[in-house]
């Protein structure tokens, strides 16, 4: 397993793609709109997503600004065989709190659990992890 990605919920997508590039040095990987659920995506990261860990900011159409509680999304880990994982994860006391299946507005199957204090961890099957929750 690895660290695929952590999603932040920004109020201005262009701004904060300007700060993650010309702040912090990131390079902007990948972008994609999903009018259909209303929300943009920006990937950013210091290498390509297959060989490091890197930041997926969305943006949530007319929503700009969020409490600082709200703003962290998830954790995003690759796996193997996602349904194993839930699996292996439940019979360990974890607790999984949706189900394997193919993302809104897409195919790429995920699932995710809850650590001990209500963070969310998002498990994103390896084969399709590349391609992410994008268009």
């Amino acid at each position: 397993m690895r660290i695929l990605h952590t999603m932040l919920r920004v109020g201005d997508l262009e701004r904060s793609v300007r700060f993650y590039r010309d702040v912090l040095g990131m390079r902007l990987l990948r972008t994609s709109e999903n009018p259909e659920y209303r929300y943009s995506l920006a990937f950013l990261g210091y290498d390509d997503e297959d060989q490091s860990s890197v930041i997926e900011l969305t943006y949530n159409w007319g929503v700009s600004e969020y409490e600082l509680g709200t703003a962290y999304g998830h954790i995003a880990i690759g796996v193997d065989d996602i349904v194993a994982t839930c699996n292996a994860v439940r019979a360990n006391g974890g607790k999984i709190t949706r189900e394997p299946g193919p993302v809104k507005g897409g195919s790429t199957i995920i699932a995710f659990v809850e650590d001990p204090d209500g963070y969310k961890i998002e498990f994103i099957e390896n084969k399709s992890a590349k391609a992410g929750l994008g268009n």
